[in-house]
């Protein structure tokens, strides 16, 4: 089993030789506006337009989108809508209040499971943000043992980017 390395830097830019895949959470509503995605989008149109073209998105599933030669994207659906202001959520059938937030942590360790098969088949490396942790609203104490016991535990090389500052969320 590999260690999950953690490295302050820039998600975008895979600090790594060889096959990579970026990883990253995103809902099932086909929303693309907010959090790391715009980072992604900067650098690459590829994933925004396949996220939204993709109407099958469900809460586990995992679209992998190539960006460059050995370079891909993956699209893990493991939000269930998005959250607005005051305690509420957005969803497919109309805003609810919530107090549970949108990251759903069965659909990540599915989608996990997915990436790791990906990942083994491309030998490629995994890297990321602090996924569901930002506006997904997840724990890092219930996702890291998620990506440790899939991605690690398989022998995939991960690591988990913190962008400089005070704020280690998903971005």
């Amino acid at each position: 089993m590999l260690e999950l390395t953690v490295l302050t830097g820039d998600a975008t830019d895979p600090q790594a030789q060889g096959p990579r895949i970026i990883a990253h959470v995103c809902n099932d509503i086909g929303a693309w506006g907010r959090g790391f995605v715009h980072a992604l989008s900067r650098r690459w149109p590829g994933p925004e337009r396949e996220f939204t073209r993709w109407r099958a998105a469900r809460l586990g599933a995992l679209q992998l989108v190539p960006v460059a030669p050995g370079l891909w994207v993956a699209n893990m659906v493991a939000q269930h809508g998005i959250a607005v202001r005051g305690g509420k959520v957005r969803t497919a059938t109309g805003i609810h209040d919530s107090d549970v937030p949108p990251i759903r942590y069965d659909a990540v360790r599915e989608c996990l499971e997915t990436l790791t098969v990906h990942a083994r088949e491309l030998t490629a490396s995994v890297h990321m943000p602090r996924i569901g942790c930002g506006v997904a609203g997840g724990s890092w104490d219930r996702i890291e043992p998620l990506i440790v016991s899939t991605l690690c535990a398989g022998d995939i090389a991960t690591t988990v980017y913190d962008l400089p500052g005070p704020d280690v969320t998903d971005r």
